[in-house]
């Protein structure tokens, strides 16, 4: 074995030597490549692979629903007397929201770095879903401010976790075409929880107000919860780990080709660097700090997602009826948003995919900014939850644009959320009740920081376009294969 090659110890203790470098050349000049067999033999192969992965998937999609259910409770809470039991005056609810982002802000890169090292990843994000899930139902017993803003500090460090890592580990199982589409249905979780979550809200408040002593808006944490925590301890034997970590779900086949399609994808295979570590990498390359300042503006211009639920209530229904009346609008975004990043991925491009959407959204901010008539106001809900569908269009373009260093991306991914992080911060004080009913004044604001973002993404695109026409240019000098591009 030369001293190159990474043996992995797999199924019935056999041994499968990995050999990047043979491999890789033989894959650039034989496709049917002899490892298995004929070039049928791996596509029936690649096949079940990856039929296999979209099943787990799904159970991480369904994780990620709960992170953004128990997170986002507090709003629906609000409509139902929240604020009335916790005494809560001026900017404090507004506070309360902010202070979950602090605690993402402290752990989401030093996570996706310790991420980074594990065997186990599998473990280490369903243990953090099910601390987030023991805080949630801890946050119904809140009495107050100061218990509610303590809670909600340490549910932001606990599902900091989840989000960066398991984009992280899918990185690390698909290719850069089909990754756009696996981030959208990863997506659906977070968009599903828009409209399920409201759903659900309405009927706790509608049959459990008073029950052993305790308000509805208290059972809805100690439900959705409770349920997390279940579903969390099923996390740890159904998500997946690293490729390079032997999986009996997988055949040894399975196994050597979800680590060799990788390889394939970038041209060459994923380096941890000896002399610079992949947080040196990520911090001194300005397109992850470009990314990473729009992404803040995207998530300030999207804070109107928080407070959803108060935008509907301007309509002047009960509680019950605006939480249902804000499932269509979220329903319809799941829907376009899978056909949207399926479109990403077959035409190779992420910032039209990402200007479309957010243009919708403005067209809903000047609906609901220049009238308070119902039907229109209704109707620009529709318009507006589109922009949902870019975040995970950037966050695939990010992953797409660093091919060299699993740790680099990992931090890389990391940094992004943390500035959406801070723009969900930022964005949770546009939208003070003194602004009400129509908060044109907070519509505008998204508005200018939507605009903002669309131009910085712009500058990356044309970026990644020069570089791609430089590489173009010396393969046309130096006779070279077709190498890396950049996804514009």
């Amino acid at each position: 074995m030369s001293p190159s090659a990474s043996t992995y110890r797999l199924l019935d203790d056999v041994e499968i030597d990995l050999d990047v470098e043979e491999h890789t050349s033989s894959s650039d000049t034989d496709p049917s490549d002899a490892i298995f067999g004929s070039l049928a033999r791996r596509r029936q192969i690649e096949k079940g692979l990856l039929r296999k992965l979209d099943l787990r998937l799904c159970f991480i999609v369904l994780v990620f629903l709960m992170n953004y259910l128990d997170r986002g409770n507090i709003a629906a809470a609000r409509l139902q007397g929240l604020e009335e039991d916790l005494k809560l005056t001026g900017y404090q609810f507004n506070t309360i929201i902010s202070i979950t982002c602090v605690g993402y802000l402290f752990m989401q890169i030093p996570s996706n770095i310790f991420l980074d090292q594990l065997t186990r990843p599998s473990a280490y994000l369903s243990f953090a879903a099910l601390v987030w899930g023991l805080l949630s139902v801890g946050i119904g017993f809140a009495w107050n401010f100061n218990t509610a803003l303590i809670s909600h500090f340490l549910l932001g460090f606990s599902e900091a976790v989840y989000a960066p890592g398991a984009i992280l580990l899918l990185s690390r199982w698909y290719k850069r075409d089909e990754f756009g589409l696996r981030m959208a249905y990863f997506n659906f979780g977070a968009s599903a929880s828009q409209f399920l979550g409201p759903f659900f809200a309405s009927g706790v408040f509608s049959t459990m107000d008073g029950i052993l002593g305790y308000a509805a808006w208290r059972w809805l944490f100690f439900i959705e919860g409770g349920l997390t925590c279940i579903i969390a301890i099923a996390s740890f034997y159904i998500t997946p780990d690293f490729p390079t970590t032997p999986a009996s779900w997988l055949t040894i086949d399975e196994q050597m080709l979800a680590h060799r399609r990788i390889v394939e994808d970038v041209g060459r295979a994923e380096q941890k660097s000896a002399e610079r570590s992949g947080l040196v990498e990520a911090l001194t390359d300005w397109t992850v700090w470009w990314m990473g300042i729009a992404s803040f503006f995207l998530l300030a211009g999207m804070s109107f997602a928080t407070y959803f639920p108060t935008i509907a209530a301007t309509m002047g229904h009960s509680p019950p009826v605006t939480l249902l009346l804000c499932v269509p609008p979220w329903f319809i975004c799941v829907i376009t948003g899978i056909f949207v990043m399926r479109h990403s991925d077959a035409t190779r491009d992420r910032f039209w995919h990402i200007a479309g959407p957010i243009a919708t959204s403005i067209v809903g901010f000047l609906i609901a900014t220049s009238t308070m008539n119902t039907s229109m106001r209704y109707l620009s809900l529709f318009f507006m939850t589109q922009s949902q569908i870019t975040c995970v269009v950037i966050l695939a373009w990010i992953s797409n644009s660093i091919p060299d260093s699993s740790s680099k991306r990992a931090v890389a991914i990391a940094l992004v959320i943390v500035f959406s992080t801070l723009g969900s911060t930022a964005g949770s004080y546009l939208w003070p009740a003194e602004w009400g009913p129509s908060y044109s004044k907070s519509f505008i604001y998204c508005i200018l920081a939507f605009l903002i973002c669309l131009l910085m993404l712009w500058v990356y695109r044309l970026n990644f376009i020069r570089l791609n026409q430089e590489a173009e240019r010396k393969e046309r000098t130096l006779g070279l294969p077709t190498g890396f591009r950049y996804i514009t």
